[in-house]
């Protein structure tokens, strides 16, 4: 699989609503990031869908070259 371009080294805290869907940038190109804007049409990358089942705080992470696995996207920031 062909990593994404460098979108940043940090994660980018997100306050998600509860059953809104939400589409993670895979290509790293998005000037929405963490989330897809399209930039990655014509390409072989597709965005990820999460729809969290709570409303709150989660850390998205960004496209990276430590980004290996895409299924790490998000990561919460409390003991739930």
């Amino acid at each position: 699989m062909t990593k994404g371009q460098n979108a940043g080294n940090g994660p980018i805290a997100v306050d998600v609503e509860k059953d809104k869907s939400y589409y993670w940038c895979s290509c790293g190109k998005s000037s929405k990031q963490p989330f897809c804007d399209g930039s990655h049409q014509g390409s072989e990358f597709t965005p990820l869908h999460t729809k969290q089942k709570k409303q709150k705080k989660y850390f998205f992470v960004l496209v990276n070259k430590l980004t290996t696995n895409l299924f790490a996207m998000v990561h919460t920031a409390s003991n739930d």
